[in-house]
């Protein structure tokens, strides 16, 4: 039996409609939806961990921030309303959106009652699942401050937007992760782990130059001048001084 609809394929970074530097975890332990779940979140520009039992999970939890948790209710290890209720307990509020074959009212409110926000049936469309997703994140404040400001540079996250002196830039979800982190702080180096953290996921290999080479792409689409500055053996800072308004050209300062 399928037990979810696939999303319309054809995805890409340009294609990303929400989710710079967002972190979802999936627990799941059938691998075929594993892997259409974490295809389709990816698709959509989410950064994606995946884990099949509720030990791989809790130490996965242990270690990363995650904005939404997408968990299967039954895995072989056991129930995840247990680790939901576990969660809770340690006063951990990221919402969970449960999955389950399991369409009885009780099952739905045990559910809720552990801690859950949200709920879905399987068989489920993909496309519903991401835009649940999406209203999870919102929750939890993703968007709470979604336009940065810095220089001639505004970074819209509710739009996925990025514009500099009001021209609209065409960058991908990556690249604008990359400026978002470092608008977020400003004038202080930001180091090539944190962009991982925030911008990648538990595959990306750390010994890659990924980073470098997005930076680069990314150095190119702002043009001159440039305000993302290398800082020899930490990382990249918004430079302040590149964003500020060029003086004037001799003689035309005002009249004598």
């Amino acid at each position: 039996m399928t037990l979810f609809h696939p999303a319309p394929s054809g995805l890409d970074e340009t294609d990303e409609l929400y989710s710079d530097g967002v972190r979802i975890l999936v627990i799941e332990d059938d691998s075929d939806i594993r892997a259409a779940l974490d295809e389709s979140l990816r698709g959509d520009g989410f950064a994606v961990d995946v884990a099949s039992t509720i030990r791989d999970a809790d130490e996965l939890l242990a270690i990363n921030t995650y904005d939404t948790v997408v968990a299967d209710r039954m895995v072989p290890d056991g129930d995840t309303t247990d680790l939901v209720a576990s969660l809770r307990a340690q006063e951990v509020s990221v919402p969970v959106l449960f999955l389950t074959a399991r369409d009885s009212v009780e099952d739905r409110v045990d559910g809720f009652e552990v801690g859950g926000d949200d709920y879905l049936i399987k068989p489920f469309a993909m496309d519903e699942l991401i835009v649940r997703v999406r209203a999870l994140c919102r929750r939890r404040g993703v968007t709470a401050l979604p336009v940065l400001a810095f220089g001639s540079l505004e970074i819209d996250r509710g739009r996925a937007e990025v514009r500099r002196g009001g021209v609209l830039l065409p960058l991908t979800g990556k690249e604008r992760c990359i400026l978002t982190q470092l608008a977020a702080s400003p004038d202080h180096a930001v180091t090539r782990s944190e962009l991982i953290e925030h911008c990648w996921d538990e595959h990306h290999d750390p010994m890659s130059n990924v980073v470098d080479a997005h930076v680069a792409s990314l150095r190119r689409k702002l043009g001159q001048p440039n305000p993302i500055r290398t800082v020899r053996g930490v990382g990249f800072v918004l430079d302040g001084e590149s964003e500020q308004p060029a003086p004037p050209a001799a003689g035309t300062g005002g009249r004598s």
